[in-house]
This record gives structure tokens, C-alpha cells and sequence, in this order.
């Protein structure tokens, strides 16, 4: 075998100097005098520290050079080496090079062992069959090495054929066994057989009880987590550790039991455990989710040093409590404090983005991803999806997705949701039905974008099979939000009786987004009889919420019923129930222009108001006929003045005068846009020849031409 010189050593070597020389000058030391097991030993010891494939290389033909490949030892640790530098095909083929003499039960469970950790668990399976095919039995650590691998298939069987096998040979009463058996189960989701063995267990350790309330935690049965965590503080003989508080905190937030979690916190100060960085970082995000905000904020500043996870924790909270523009600030203060973001960061930080719909501030992050490497992953990119879509641009969000090597459910399930929500409805469902094809199953959310672009192009019985499939084909029950898909899907296409015998025949009680898409399906057909009866039941579900007040005043408004139409509002004011205020905004320059209805404040308010009148005399020229029926709050008479002072009208005019021809305009409104605005857009689109982007609070608008994305079905 050829050394490196020294010198040339030195000049190659990533790895510290300090640290490679010793190491191979023993090698050189070595190489011309015989080398015996132990020496090679503390050779394969001190280059797994550093995991460095070079020095296994080298050291793996000293061992052939010096005829030690057959010893079990060696070639155990050898192989371990390979696993640790990154390179398990490499020991995989070390393994199956090697004879039966070099392998006994300590060779075949480390292999188990490092498929499992490499997320091989078929494979990992695959090999213990072999083992004991060849007459080797396997021990408690075999056991504790492969039930972890039965875990990752998610399939219940493997691991019950493993809990037989468990009995035969006598270990059901070893304590790690029993642990990694009952964690097995209950990632299977067979949380009843884990807690049978659990109960059945002679003697349990710690490991035994957090298997247990992480079990319940991935479960999402967050009560029982709780539950078992403070059965097991009444065990004497049980000393709670830093996973144990860990995991119940996260029981706590994912409950909302602060109070509980207030306790704990104290019992972590009792312990001494407050200074645990791991167990800081869940009191940070309990009460952030808790909505304790202020209480997080203060851990997080004493916090002392803080990790990315610290900073993760924090963006999510602000996400969580809905102040995304803190949660940028935070992404930023941490890079500036020189911490590496990882794709929880990213992820995280383009949700606040999506959410403000700052698309400045989203391409920036996205240009940060391009500089650090994270491209090919999966859960950033199909962030990114989002964020493109939310912000209104289309076109980088198809671009993201189709450059993509390696899609999952998310990143579909994604570029679905961005397609619905920007009226390309029959692109969404063929993108599902690629997906279908793909062997991709869906999830709960993708039904959810699926059924909603069945509401807004009209296909009722495409939606029907979707709906139908969920349960039948896919196991995933229904939920709410898909029910309120159908109600809308139905009663969109006018089909009012249909949609409430739907909603009576439901197997769930009807909530409010369930009643509120059959009372806005009445407004949109003028339904005055049912819509009264929808809104009532409204009133009851949310008292306080203005949006179905306003429904049932325009339903009333429009039919001509101007008295009833008050007497809603009037029950508005009774009830002490506020009408949001309708704004729109728009961005120039990083900065952000509010508008709202008659706004008369900005700067050039002259030069946007002779905008509007320079567009409504030519959309008039080509057609447009003012749509009244959306003028409310107007004096008789001046019905069509009041709808040119509508906020999503003052923000397109600004967006005439300072934006660029060539660039598109992109308008924000916080409440559904009128059918006036609508029209009008579209005329915009045309006589400008600019594409105009509009999002409501339910969907994206795009103007093109004279026609909207939504083809008028909305």
C-alpha cells in the first residue's frame, strides 16, 4: 500500500493536523514491524473519532496485510468505522466479502443496528433472517437493534412476528427489549398492545416511561401523555429526565394545559434541569403555544446561549401567534449572531413570509437557500411552493415544484393547494390524479385543496368521487373542512335544497364554515328564506363574528328589503358586534400602501382619483355597467360613485400611476372583493394590458386580457 509523504500529508488533509500525523505515523511505525489485534484496535478507535474514510481505507489494508480480516473483533469494528465515516455500502460489502468464521451475533446486530440508523429497516429486516438462517441466535441487543426497524416500516406485523420470536427465545422480561418493543407499537400506532407491555413489564426504567409518553405524543393522544408523565412522578423509584419534561411540556402545548405546564416548570427548577438548553428550548415553545407569549420572550433573553433550535422554537412562536413580522426579524437577528440556519429555519421563516405576503422579503430567503445549499430539500421547497403562491406568483411556484427532483405529499399537496387558491382548479385536479398515479397517498390537507377546486369550477360529481374515495379507497375520514368543501361544492352550483340535506345527513354536527358556505352559496342566488335560517344558526355557533351579520344585510339589501336590512345591522350594534373595516394594500418601493373605502389620505390622492376617472370613462366606452346591488351604505343616487371609492379601486389606480407598464400589480384585500371591483379589474386588465393580481380573503384573482383566473365561478 502507498503512504502519503508527510509533506504531502499536511498539504491534503481536511482534517486537523494535530490529529492525522499521530495517526499515521504510528501507521508508518507499524507498517514495517508485524501489527497485532490490539494495536489495530485502537487504530479503527481513533479514526471512528474523526470519521474520515481515508484513514479506514488505510487502516482496513493494513488489516488484510497483516491477516486479521477474519478476526470477529476487527472486522466488527472495522465495519463499524465504514458506518460511522458515512459509507454503510461500503461495510455492506465488507460484510458480504467476508466468512462465516468473522461473524457471530455481535457482527450481524451491529450491521442491524447501522441499517436501522441509516433508515434501511428492510433491509435491516432482511439481515437478521439471514442471521438466522445461518444458526446464529439472536440476543436481547439483536432484539433492541431490530425492533427499531420494525418501527420504521410502520407495519404492525413485522413487529408482532418479532414479539413472537421475542417469547421463544426468553427476553420478554429484559428491560430494554420490552422499552423498544413497546415504542415499536405504539409507531405502529397500536398504542393499546404498548401499554399491555408496558404493564406486563417486571421492572421498568425511565427509558421504559418516555417510550411510553412519546408513544402517546406521536399518537397525538396529548392528555394521556400528560396522564402517564405524572403516574410516573408517583413512582419512587422513577427520576424524570431531560426527555421526560421535554415531552410533557409538548404535551402541554400541543393542549393548551399552561397551568399544567407551569408546573412542570417549576418541578424542571427543582431538579436542576433549568440549565439544560434541551428542556429551555420546550418551555420556550410551551408557552409560545399556549399563547403566553410574553412569558416565552422572557426564557428566550435569559436564556443564555442559544442554539438554532432556541431561535427555531422562537419564529415558529411569533408564526403561531400570529405576528409574522416579528417572526422575520427573529430569522434575521439570528443570522446576524452568525448561526447557520437549517431547513426548520427556512421553513419557518418563508411561513411568516407567505403569510405577510411579502414577496421581497420571501425571494430573499430564497436567494439565502440558493447560497447554503438546502435546494434538494424536500420540506424547504415545498415552503417555498407556498410562499410563491401566497404572495401571487404563480408562475416561480409551478417553476419551484418542476425543479424538483424528489416530490412527497407535502410538495404536491403544496403545488395543489397553490393552484386552487389561484382559480386554476382544473390544473389542481390534474395534478392530483398525476400524483395518484405517481403511488403518492394523499393526506387529510390534500383532500381539502382537491375539493375545493371541484367547488370553484362547478364539478359536482368529480367532487362526489374525490369525497367518496377518502373513506373507501385511501382510509382517511372526512372532516369539517371537507364537508364544507361539498356544502359549497353543492350549493355553488345553486343546488340550496340539495346542500342542506347534505348538511342534515352529515354523521358530525355542522360548524360554522359548514352553515357559512350554504349562507354565502344564498347571498350569491338571493335565497332569502334559507339564507335567514342559515344566518340564525350562525348567530348561535358565533355571536361575535360581523362577516354573517353583513351577509344576511346584503341578502335582504339586495331583494329590495331595505327595512330587515336594518334591522341586522341594528342587531349588529345591539350585540356589540363590529364590522372589520375593509382595507386593501399594495407594495412599491418596500413599502406598503394601505387604502381604504372614500380613503382621501395619501400624498398623490388627487393624481389616484383622477386615475379612476380616467378608468371608468373608458371601461364605460367598452361596456362596463356599474353593479349596484354592491353598493351598500350608499345614499340613493349616488350608488355608483360610492363603489369607485372601494379600497381594491384606489389601491389598482396607485398601482397605474407608480408601478412600471411592464410589471405586474398586486393587490391585497383583508375581505372578499365585491362583483363590481371584479368587473372592473378585468376591464383594467384589458385596456392597460397589465396583469393584475388580487387576493381576497378566500383566493387569488389574476386579470389577464379582460378575463380572471377564476373564469367568473367564485
Amino acid at each position: 500500500m502507498k503512504f502519503l509523504s508527510p509533506r504531502k500529508f499536511r498539504r491534503r488533509q481536511s482534517c486537523p493536523i494535530s490529529i492525522s500525523i499521530p495517526l499515521f505515523h504510528n501507521l508508518y511505525r507499524q507498517a514495517s514491524s508485524p501489527l497485532n489485534p490490539t494495536r489495530l484496535n485502537s487504530l479503527l478507535d481513533n479514526a471512528a473519532q474523526y470519521k474520515n474514510l481515508k484513514h479506514a481505507t488505510q487502516i482496513h489494508s493494513q488489516i488484510i496485510t497483516s491477516n486479521y480480516a477474519s478476526h470477529p473483533f476487527i472486522f466488527n469494528n472495522l465495519f463499524l468505522l465504514y458506518a460511522k465515516c458515512g459509507f454503510i455500502d461500503r461495510g455492506l460489502l465488507l460484510f458480504s466479502t467476508a466468512g462465516d468464521d468473522s461473524r457471530n451475533v455481535v457482527t450481524w446486530t451491529t450491521l442491524i443496528t447501522q441499517l436501522s440508523h441509516f433508515k434501511m429497516p428492510f433491509l435491516a429486516l432482511n439481515y437478521f433472517n439471514r442471521m438466522r438462517c445461518t444458526g446464529i441466535y439472536p440476543n436481547q441487543f439483536t432484539f433492541s437493534a431490530v425492533l427499531p426497524a420494525c418501527a420504521d416500516t410502520v407495519v404492525v406485523t413485522y413487529g408482532e412476528q418479532m414479539h413472537g420470536l421475542i417469547w421463544k427465545h426468553g427476553f420478554e422480561s429484559d428491560t430494554f427489549v420490552a422499552s423498544a418493543l413497546l415504542d415499536m407499537y405504539a409507531k405502529c400506532s397500536d398504542v393499546s398492545m404498548a401499554e399491555k407491555v408496558f404493564d406486563e413489564m417486571p421492572s421498568r426504567s425511565m427509558v421504559s416511561w418516555n417510550s411510553m409518553i412519546v408513544g402517546f405524543l406521536k399518537n397525538k393522544l396529548y392528555d394521556r401523555a400528560i396522564g402517564f408523565f405524572r403516574e410516573g412522578l408517583r413512582e419512587t423509584e422513577v427520576d424524570p429526565d431531560q426527555i421526560s419534561f421535554s415531552s410533557v411540556l409538548s404535551g402541554c402545548a400541543h393542549t393548551a394545559r399552561f397551568d399544567f405546564g407551569k408546573q412542570v416548570h417549576g418541578n424542571i427548577i427543582k431538579r436542576g434541569l433549568i440549565t439544560v438548553l434541551y428542556v429551555k428550548n420546550s418551555l420556550v415553545d410551551m408557552y409560545s403555544k399556549c399563547r403566553l407569549f410574553d412569558d416565552a420572550m422572557k426564557l428566550f433573553y435569559n436564556i443564555g446561549d442559544r442554539d438554532v433550535v432556541t431561535w427555531n422554537v422562537m419564529i415558529m412562536g411569533c408564526v403561531h401567534n400570529d405576528n409574522c413580522e416579528a417572526a422575520c426579524s427573529y430569522f434575521q437577528a439570528m443570522r446576524r449572531e452568525g448561526l447557520s440556519p437549517d431547513e426548520v429555519s427556512y421553513s419557518s421563516a418563508l411561513h411568516a413570509s407567505a403569510n405577510l405576503a411579502t414577496l421581497t422579503e420571501g425571494t430573499s430567503i430564497h436567494a439565502q437557500i440558493l447560497k447554503t445549499g438546502f435546494t434538494k430539500n424536500a420540506c424547504i421547497l415545498s415552503s417555498m411552493i407556498t410562499m410563491y403562491g401566497k404572495c401571487g406568483n404563480l408562475f416561480d411556484a409551478c417553476r419551484v415544484f418542476e425543479e424538483t427532483e424528489d416530490h412527497n405529499v407535502v410538495s404536491w399537496t403544496a403545488m395543489i393547494a397553490v393552484y386552487q387558491q389561484h382559480g386554476s382548479a382544473n390544473e389542481a385536479i390534474e395534478l392530483f390524479e398525476k400524483m395518484l398515479k405517481h403511488g403518492i397517498v394523499p393526506e387529510y390537507i390534500t383532500f381539502v385543496s382537491v375539493l375545493s377546486a371541484c367547488s370553484h369550477t362547478g364539478q359536482v360529481e368529480v367532487g362526489f368521487k374525490y369525497f367518496n374515495s377518502m373513506a373507501n379507497i385511501h382510509n382517511i375520514k372526512p372532516g369539517p373542512e371537507h364537508y364544507a368543501c361539498m356544502v359549497d361544492l353543492i350549493a355553488r352550483n345553486g343546488r340550496l335544497n340539495e346542500a342542506k340535506k347534505f348538511i342534515e345527513s352529515m354523521p358530525m354536527k355542522p360548524d360554522s364554515s359548514i352553515w357559512g358556505a350554504l349562507l354565502g352559496a344564498c347571498g350569491k342566488y338571493g335565497n332569502v328564506e334559507m339564507g335567514s335560517e342559515v344566518a340564525e344558526r350562525l348567530f348561535e355557533l358565533e355571536p361575535n363574528n360581523p362577516g354573517n351579520y353583513v351577509l344576511l344585510s346584503n341578502i335582504y339589501a339586495r331583494r329590495g328589503m331595505v327595512e330587515k336590512a336594518d334591522e341586522v345591522r341594528q342587531l349588529m350594534g345591539i350585540n356589540r358586534v363590529r364590522k372589520e373595516t375593509g382595507c386593501s394594500w399594495i407594495e412599491f418601493r418596500n413599502q406598503t400602501f394601505v387604502f381604504t373605502v372614500n380613503d382621501k389620505s395619501h400624498s398623490r390622492t388627487d393624481e389616484i382619483y383622477e386615475m379612476l376617472k380616467k378608468l371608468k370613462e373608458l371601461a364605460k366606452k367598452r361596456g362596463y355597467v356599474a353593479a349596484i346591488q354592491f353598493a351598500t351604505n350608499s345614499v340613493e343616487g349616488s350608488e355608483e360613485q360610492s363603489l369607485w371609492s372601494h379600497s381594491e379601486k384606489l389601491a389598482l389606480a396607485f398601482g397605474l400611476l407608480v408601478l412600471p407598464s411592464a410589471s405586474s400589480i398586486r393587490i391585497k384585500k383583508n375581505l372578499r372583493t365585491c362583483g363590481d371591483c371584479h368587473t372592473v379589474m378585468k376591464f383594467a386588465s384589458e385596456i392597460f394590458e397589465r396583469e393584475i393580481i388580487v387576493r381576497d380573503i378566500n383566493r387569488f384573482h389574476r386579470f389577464t386580457n379582460g378575463l380572471c383566473s377564476c373564469k367568473d365561478y367564485w
